[in-house]
């Protein structure tokens, strides 16, 4: 089922998280686990994130380096198949510009299609850790609209290359990012906001947003988008904090800013236990305000947070 239905059609605000495949070579048990602990709440939908190659250097001796490209986290198509297979939860799958080709777009796109997996969630993805800014990989996307439109044209039957296929499969549905700090690389909130609507235009179903402390900024942002016509759902996305180094990490990585009165309690914070505690009571209060205001669905970022997600869980749903 589309996600978009499994939102519309469920009484009260939903429950999803999203997932990392499991390192290579470390098995899937940890993920499991996760998903074990979190599945009692009833989850409408887990994401599988996806995660480009990476160039390591080799030391050769003599002054002499080898390049080579490995991938750390292989397996989001694989995940997401054993995932739905076992606990009959509907998967969703990243999509990224960032290191895909074009042709390895279409098989991953055949290979979901071939599985039954009809939902997607299409985004840029960040720039290669080696590189200052984001460059597209060779014969790849730049900008998630252009990555938006070859998903478009498989839809309606099409390669990449305009040829027809012969047996078109069930459309992909799909959501994407939207950001209510904006984007670290976006002029500003209204050139930001410009690209989240011209997503929608091009058919995204839903938009789910980069992590956020302040609900103010979720709103300001629900607001301007059906100011201007934009009638999706959008998705707040949550990760409570979990420990010291977060507090100076987490505003840097990730272009938020904590609210006033969460900053106050953070600087009071000592331990990892006490910002774990912070993190659970902030989030508790960030969801149940953000429940009360009908949102449709709430999506929670697990990684070393699956401990504090699980109690904010039991407490608001």
């Amino acid at each position: 089922m589309k996600i978009i239905d499994l939102i519309k059609q469920g009484s009260g605000t939903a429950f999803s998280f999203e997932v990392l495949p499991p390192l290579k070579g470390t098995g899937i048990e940890g993920l499991k686990r996760t998903i074990e602990k979190l599945r009692e709440y009833n989850p409408a939908y887990i994401n599988i994130t996806t995660h480009r190659s990476e160039y390591v250097y080799t030391d050769l001796g003599d002054g002499l380096m080898q390049r080579s490209r490995l991938r750390r986290r292989p397996g989001t198509v694989a995940v997401a198949a054993a995932i739905q297979n076992e606990y009959r939860i509907p998967v969703v799958p990243h999509i990224l510009c960032s290191g895909f080709t074009r042709e390895e777009t279409e098989y991953v796109l055949l290979d979901l299609q071939f599985l039954g997996i009809e939902n997607l969630l299409v985004l840029r993805g960040d720039k290669a850790k080696e590189d200052s800014s984001f460059r597209p990989t060779p014969d790849g996307y730049t900008h998630t609209t252009e990555l938006m439109g070859q998903i478009n044209d498989f839809n309606r039957g099409f390669f990449v290359d305009g040829t027809p296929i012969k047996v078109p499969g069930v459309p992909f549905s799909y959501g994407v990012a939207c950001y209510p700090e904006k984007h670290e690389e976006a002029l500003n909130l209204d050139t930001d906001f410009y690209w989240f609507k011209r997503k929608v235009e091009m058919g995204a179903e839903y938009g789910v947003t980069q992590l956020f402390y302040d609900n103010k900024s979720y709103f300001r942002l629900l607001e301007k988008a059906r100011e201007n016509g934009v009638s999706v759902p959008i998705i707040p996305g949550i990760k409570p904090l979990t420990k010291m180094s977060q507090l100076s990490i987490v505003p840097k990585t990730f272009h938020c800013d904590f609210p006033e009165e969460l900053a106050r309690e953070a600087v009071k914070c000592k331990t990892d236990e006490e910002v774990k505690a912070l993190g659970v009571e902030w989030g508790v209060q960030q969801c149940r305000e953000l429940m009360a205001h009908g949102v449709p669905s709430i999506h929670f970022y697990t990684v070393s947070a699956v401990d504090s997600i699980a109690e904010i869980a039991k407490r608001i749903y």
